[in-house]
């Protein structure tokens, strides 16, 4: 690997570390006081993201996005990572898996999403099937040229700004090494679809302002041509963004990180105690080290598994390597920062408290810490055959 950052990714960051200074943190206690962002604030992020070239990086030229690799994105991600989560979002990143929109679904689908005109939301959970994505209970049932879709999915982020959801859903059965197991198809449902209604969610302690809701299915009928891929076929579709999703939550981690740390350092530089700064204090300074080595182990992971990606040799090991290192470290910056700062750490006036928050959730979705140990240790005893 080559560990040097080129002129054009150092533009890149450049672009959006004074783009979140600047038309980020200035509503970060707004969100987080109100829990919401308004409409307007979502459209005048949006269209300054997509004046600056942030907006779809990630996504191919010919689709009207950036065509940034995955290591780069990676690193723009880190920079937008940095604020509270609605506003950072609002940077809006299409899933890759719209890459598989074929003929309509491409000018349906894919084509507005980059250009900033519609937005999706990825709907896969629900409440008896978390991390056993097999056992969804949604069912599509093919109904001559169209599937009747029944059932409910839950935790689904920002549907409330979506205007069409990938929906996962079971479309059949076949037989395995352990018995029975669900065919799995992916389908691009338009919100408005008769038999589709929205809820709101959970109230959640992590990221004020970025909802979750829940999402009912009763005899909702799609045609055939909003399968997204191949009947059945649901999870050769997802693979790809499963792995780039968890590199996302990394590298977003990662901003967090940077900012908890950076403020510690200022804090133990400037803070007096017993006559003499705090970061003279080995009780603090150590930990100031130890928080630097966590950043950069989970740095290095995850721009690793990042340049794997680009380069066509990653494994599911090492998206999980990299998400759960970066969610671990952060956990512990998070609350190492807080340690250092003493009581003001706790305080809504500076931002420790909500990455400190925000922290908790990130070793649970896009697949829990125990899912991801799960990942590791199969890919390291199955060639032993164990």
């Amino acid at each position: 690997m080559d560990f040097s950052v080129t002129e054009e990714q150092k533009l890149i960051i450049e672009t959006a570390l004074r783009f979140v200074e600047e038309e980020l943190y200035p509503y970060e206690e707004e969100v987080e006081r109100t829990d919401a962002i308004t409409p307007e604030l979502v459209e005048q992020i949006k269209q300054k993201s997509i004046e600056l070239g942030l907006y779809a990086a990630g996504m191919p030229e010919d689709c009207g996005g950036g065509g940034l690799d995955t290591l780069t994105m990676c690193m723009l991600d880190r920079a937008l990572g940095r604020a509270n989560m609605a506003l950072n979002y609002t940077v809006y990143r299409p899933s890759n898996v719209l890459q598989a929109c074929v003929g309509e679904q491409r000018e349906k689908y894919l084509l507005p999403a980059c250009r900033g005109e519609k937005v999706d939301c990825f709907a896969m959970t629900e409440p008896g099937a978390g991390s056993d994505v097999r056992g969804m209970k949604t069912f599509a049932k093919r109904d001559g040229s169209d599937f009747i879709i029944n059932g409910t999915k839950h935790f689904i982020s920002h549907a409330d700004w979506a205007d069409f959801v990938i929906l996962m859903a079971a479309t059949g059965e076949e037989d395995s090494a352990r018995g029975k197991r669900k065919k799995i198809t992916t389908f691009l449902v338009d919100k408005g679809t008769p038999g589709f209604t929205l809820r709101p969610g959970y109230k959640n302690v992590s990221h004020r302002g970025y909802h979750n809701f829940i999402l009912d299915f009763e005899d909702c009928r799609i045609p055939e041509s909003q399968v997204l891929g191949e009947v059945d076929k649901g999870f050769d579709v997802a693979n790809d963004w499963l792995g780039a999703t968890r590199l996302q939550v990394a590298s977003l981690c990662l901003g967090r990180c940077d900012r908890a740390l950076e403020h510690s350092l200022d804090w133990a530089a400037n803070r007096e105690q017993f006559g003499q700064k705090i970061a003279k204090f080995q009780g603090v300074s150590f930990k100031l080290a130890d928080m630097k080595m966590r950043l950069k182990a989970a740095e290095l992971l995850t721009y690793e598994a990042a340049w794997k990606y680009d380069n066509n040799c990653m494994e599911d090991m090492d998206a999980a390597i990299a998400k759960l290192n970066a969610t671990e470290a952060l956990a512990f910056i998070a609350d190492e920062a807080i340690q250092i700062h003493g009581g003001m750490g706790v305080m809504s006036e500076l931002p420790l408290e909500r990455i400190w928050r925000d922290a908790r959730i990130e070793r649970i979705w896009e697949g829990t810490s125990e899912i991801q140990r799960h990942i590791i240790s199969r890919a390291l005893l199955r060639p032993l055959g164990a």
